[in-house]
């Protein structure tokens, strides 16, 4: 018989600290985090072992909140919660998802490539 590994559960309102709401707005799922240009670990007290490793997986580079949550193994709404609590110290910066590019007019599409084709 295989052994299933084992996971660590964190219910997600241990994590967030029994709080419904992050005290920063805008964050989304893809909102894009990375770290601040000081590479010292957070010094705060009352940040949790959550939010430590939360700040340790960010250290080499940016990640989306989803892509953290899942690095985590936490409730996307669970690392909203810790993210935010991370900027708010200065230890992370968030910065907006990218918008979706509109889809290119066809007809221009067309134009270029009949102009690209009278150049031969």
């Amino acid at each position: 018989m295989t052994a299933v590994p084992r996971r660590r559960m964190v219910p997600a309102y241990l994590a967030t600290g029994g709080r419904a709401r992050p005290g920063t707005d805008g964050f989304e799922r893809l909102t894009v985090l990375f770290p601040t240009a000081t590479d010292r670990p957070p010094e705060l007290v009352e940040l949790e072992a959550e939010h430590r490793r939360l700040w340790e997986l960010l250290r080499p580079g940016a990640l989306t909140v989803v892509e953290a949550a899942a690095h985590l193994r936490l409730p996307v709404s669970a690392t909203v919660f810790l993210a935010a609590d991370l900027v708010e110290a200065g230890c992370l910066h968030a910065r907006a998802p990218i918008p979706r590019a509109q889809q290119t007019d066809r007809s221009l599409v067309e134009r270029l490539l009949v102009g690209l084709r009278t150049l031969r």
